[in-house]
């Protein structure tokens, strides 16, 4: 029996067929770096991960640029490629710069979003409300990413959106690293009052949680920083 017409690709196949190796090579290893799998200070050996993802060497390279492009690996003359954890100041400059930006959305949505779209913003920071109580912090660190994306997206800002993005991926190290049962009950509650400033339609209290959050979390990532200081001493 003969098909009249050819069957559909499979997805990956399609997938495969608009992506390039380096794009692929590239968001895997983001992937394990973003996920804490490649630590920071790990060296990035071309012939073992070549060997690994089954590539050759030219993607890799490539993968290797665009990710120092993005500021999550570095480049050592005569060493290799390391995964990058920036540096204490470059963080805190981050942190500044997402709150003021986090202010911005915060202002923009609140006059903006409907009851559907609060409705789907309120349900995602009643998760993080869960996992925060049963001390999930994987579960509460993916919700997070999630949450503030889903209120990235919502904004409708491209440009702002691949900044924001690429600043949010360098402070991914910090911010797990922020997480205990303390502290998800607290971003939990942030997330909360956040929501119901949005919800009111008053921007300017929607902007100034938003960027309270993000400066909170700014203490909190030089408060982490001196203590391992005073221990390392």
């Amino acid at each position: 029996m003969t098909d009249s017409a050819a069957a559909p690709p499979h997805p990956t196949i399609a997938q495969l067929q608009g992506t390039s190796l380096a794009d692929l090579v590239q968001a895997e290893l983001e992937r394990l770096i973003l996920q804490g799998v490649l630590a920071p200070g790990d060296k990035l050996t071309e012939a073992a991960l070549a060997a690994q993802l089954g590539v050759s060497r030219g993607p890799l390279r490539e993968a290797f640029r665009r990710l120092e492009e993005a500021g999550l690996v570095r480049t050592e003359k005569n060493r290799g490629v390391f995964v990058r954890s920036p540096p204490i100041d470059e963080v805190l400059e981050i942190f500044e710069v997402r709150a003021m930006m986090d202010q911005y959305i915060g202002r923009k949505l609140a006059q903006s979003l409907g009851t559907a779209q609060v409705r789907e913003l309120r349900r995602m920071a009643d998760e993080m409300d869960r996992a925060a109580k049963a001390g999930d912090a994987d579960t509460f660190h993916a919700s997070n990413l999630q949450f503030h994306d889903r209120l990235l997206a919502l904004a409708g800002n491209q440009k702002l959106a691949a900044t924001y993005r690429k600043l949010t991926k360098e402070l991914t190290l910090h911010r797990r690293q922020n997480l205990s049962g303390e502290s998800m009950a607290v971003f939990a509650r942030e997330h909360k009052q956040i929501v119901k400033a949005i919800a009111s339609g008053d921007a300017e209290a929607a902007g100034e949680a938003m960027f309270r959050h993000v400066m909170n979390s700014r203490e909190r990532t030089l408060h982490k920083h001196l203590q391992q200081q005073a221990a390392a001493a």
